[in-house]
């Protein structure tokens, strides 16, 4: 059988932890800065971990 290839596109979005861990960055951080409150941009521009069904797709994607 041939090895599974990684997703390069998805190996550029998310970053994988020590603990196993999949972080994904926010949603809403691209641009219209000046409409959204600074809390806001501050709160988005954290990494987050990735839940759910959403989980075992990345993990696919990166040949996990």
């Amino acid at each position: 059988m041939p090895k599974m290839k990684t997703h390069r596109g998805a190996a550029k979005r998310f970053k994988i932890t020590a603990k196993g861990r999949i972080l994904r960055r926010k949603a809403f951080r691209n641009h219209m800065f000046e409409k959204k409150p600074s809390t806001r941009t501050r709160r988005l521009a954290r990494e987050t971990e990735v839940t759910g069904g959403d989980r075992a797709q990345v993990k696919r994607l990166l040949g996990l």
